[in-house]
């Protein structure tokens, strides 16, 4: 990259422009996943919206190839690529609650944490994921589910309105009344349409939220899954609980006897009233598929929820995953569920089942660019370890197992679930019939297709 047209950016910018040259380049450029390793030419860290404009504006002007970066979280590593241009949102980390209007804003660059903080102060909380230092941006442009699902719905259910900056650099503000194609997209379409600077959320009664984990002997995981797949989806709404593969880790609240054994388990979460032992009344049933080797419950600050599992699974650890939808759990699933569990390859090798009904069931298929309304269950296979020697190892088992399991799926995966190698035809269904709106609203709103570097939905014809 020319370095007199990088001079002239790093003047243009209140923030940084980091390039190889620079001694903090290698942490600038560390997501994540560790088993990403791509050198982008520069990275332009954008204090603010206007730093944003003229980023995209150098990127048209000089022919660079641009991706976006928010938390970073970006499991295949598209915030990254080599020998481009990384327009860094993380410097516009904060958040801020309207309580008369009861909603949240949040910066472009805000993680969870950063926005369960500040609405824990007013009581309230926002359905997201399951890890307080997941970006907020790649999470609501690509649905957004975890503990508060089944109770308030996915995270793009409660986005109210966005500032973005389009292709073109102008910055527009969308709502239900302006531009609300735009908004629709931007509900679980991705990337794809523009940079968002900012989300503005409404809030849901979270204070106080009831915690358990019940963990089972692996050998118990087709008793327990039988027994998970017809409960969970009749349980009360303000209760979820999703399912995981694990190796138990070495550390509270877990006894000692358990730490490096392979188990199946349960993690819940209940948002309803806690008095008079509600909580243990409801979870009173872990023992009907198998005896626990472990139960704990326990009321708990929302964000501490959040944030329980962020020092197990710290940032830099390789990372390689696949997802799908599921309606159902069948016996030819839990058989595969079963072999892959026992197969567990490292510690932090996991699969998860994450809820995705009650409330996320009671939105119109058409709402928003989600589309897999009638989902019950997103899942994730996950192959985890620290050692890069081991990235072959946790891969292979990945691939094999998600092979197994697709045949039993709905067809389609949670966006931010999909591999960059999986191919544009993975990317169409996963949006089902509203592919062909998103390219409408690509063409309409980036008709070059500038914004690419994303599981892409590229424009329509004219």
């Amino acid at each position: 990259m020319d370095a007199t047209a990088l001079d002239s950016l790093r003047a243009a910018l209140r923030g940084r422009v980091v390039t190889p040259r620079d001694a903090d380049y290698d942490e600038a450029r560390s997501i994540y996943n560790a088993m990403i390793d791509r050198r982008p030419a520069a990275i332009a860290q954008c204090a603010g919206t206007a730093d944003v404009r003229t980023t995209l504006a150098f990127a048209q002007e000089t022919g660079t190839d641009l991706a976006v970066r928010g938390g970073g979280h970006s499991g295949p590593g598209l915030c990254l690529v080599d020998g481009g241009l990384t327009l860094d949102l993380s410097p516009m980390r904060w958040a801020r609650v309207d309580p008369e209007a009861g909603t949240v804003q949040v910066g472009g660059g805000s993680r969870l944490g950063d926005m369960d903080h500040e609405a824990h102060a007013f009581g309230g909380a926002v359905p997201s994921g399951i890890n307080s230092t997941t970006g907020v941006g790649g999470l609501t442009l690509g649905g957004g589910h975890g503990h508060l699902t089944r109770a308030y719905g996915l995270t793009v259910d409660s986005l109210v309105a966005a500032d973005v900056v389009l292709a073109d650099g102008s910055a527009v503000t969308v709502s239900e009344k302006e531009h609300p194609d735009l908004l629709w997209a931007l509900r679980g379409g991705g990337g794809n349409f523009g940079v968002v600077t900012s989300f503005t959320f409404r809030l849901h009664p979270a204070d106080t939220v009831g915690v358990a984990v019940t963990v089972w002997p692996v050998e118990r995981t087709p008793e327990v899954l039988r027994w998970y797949r017809e409960f969970l989806p009749a349980a009360p709404e303000d209760l979820n609980g999703f399912f995981a593969l694990m190796t138990v880790p070495p550390g509270p609240p877990f006894p000692e006897p358990l730490h490096g054994r392979k188990a199946c388990a349960v993690i819940w979460c209940c948002t309803g009233d806690l008095a008079d032992g509600r909580l243990e009344e409801v979870l009173s049933v872990v023992n009907d598929p198998a005896p626990p080797a472990f139960h704990f419950a326990t009321p708990m600050p929302y964000p501490a929820l959040q944030a329980m599992f962020d020092e197990l699974v710290p940032k830099g650890l390789q990372w390689y995953w696949r997802g799908d939808f599921f309606d159902g759990i069948p016996d030819e699933a839990v058989a595969v569920h079963e072999r892959y569990g026992q197969a567990l390859p490292t510690e932090l090798s996991t699969m998860h089942l994450y809820p995705v009904d009650g409330a996320a069931h009671r939105v119109a298929p058409g709402e928003t660019a989600w589309a897999y309304r009638d989902a019950v269950w997103s899942g994730i296979v996950a192959g985890v370890d620290p050692d890069p020697a081991n990235a072959d190892l946790v891969r292979q088992w990945c691939v094999d197992y998600w092979t197994d399991l697709h045949p039993h799926s709905m067809g389609g995966s949670y966006v931010n679930f999909i591999g960059e190698s999986e191919g544009p035809e993975r990317v169409r269904s996963t949006y089902r019939d509203h592919y062909d709106r998103l390219t409408a609203v690509k063409r309409a709103y980036d008709p070059h297709n500038f914004f690419r570097a994303n599981q892409n939905i590229p424009p329509s014809a004219a």
